[in-house]
């Protein structure tokens, strides 16, 4: 399975710390046993469940965040250079696993994908950062996991957790967009 991870995932080898790098390997394959999903399941999931019948992939999604933050780190370090310090491994490895508690969250219901009694009671980022700390990842990194979504709005985030929140609401926000268009 860890070899479906990487290929879902390339953007894994953006963490320059290998151990870092394996530790969001060990959460994912985590997440995709203990959903019951295969790895081919994760590919066709629906990005998100609120913007109507949209084409993104929860895949694609994830992704899509990694290579924004990768985008906005670069710009704001062209910029502003060392007055805007930024953690690179730890924005890589908190956009690949912000949303890593959606396996457990959605079921397989009737073939399609819902929302099940888990998610009902525990959303993504709480089951995202239980994962993440079975595994050891850093405060650093549960704290983008954890804050990613409205459940951040009343906390100090921090830099990296800014910038993955803003990429993660692009997206949100343009599914939403679509699916009203349809």
């Amino acid at each position: 399975m860890r070899e479906d991870i990487k290929r879902l995932f390339p953007e894994l080898q953006d963490i320059r710390d290998s151990g870092l790098r394996e530790k969001v390997i060990d959460v994912w394959e985590d997440t995709i046993r203990t959903g019951g999903w295969t790895p081919a399941e994760l590919e066709e999931i629906p990005f998100t469940l609120l913007a109507g019948d949209i084409d993104m992939r929860f895949i694609e999604h994830v992704r899509s965040c990694v290579k924004m933050c990768l985008a906005i780190e670069n710009v704001l370090g062209e910029i502003w250079g060392d007055r805007m310090p930024i953690h690179h491994d730890h924005l890589i490895a908190g956009a690949l696993l912000a949303d890593v508690g959606k396996p457990i969250e959605y079921v397989k219901k009737d073939g399609t994908v819902a929302k099940g009694t888990r998610g009902d009671h525990l959303r993504h980022p709480f089951s995202g950062v239980g994962l993440c700390w079975k595994h050891g990842l850093p405060d650093e990194v549960m704290h983008i996991v954890a804050t990613h979504s409205k459940e951040g709005d009343h906390v100090q985030r921090s830099t990296e957790s800014i910038i993955f929140h803003h990429a993660d609401f692009i997206d949100f926000d343009a599914a939403c967009g679509l699916g009203k268009k349809k």
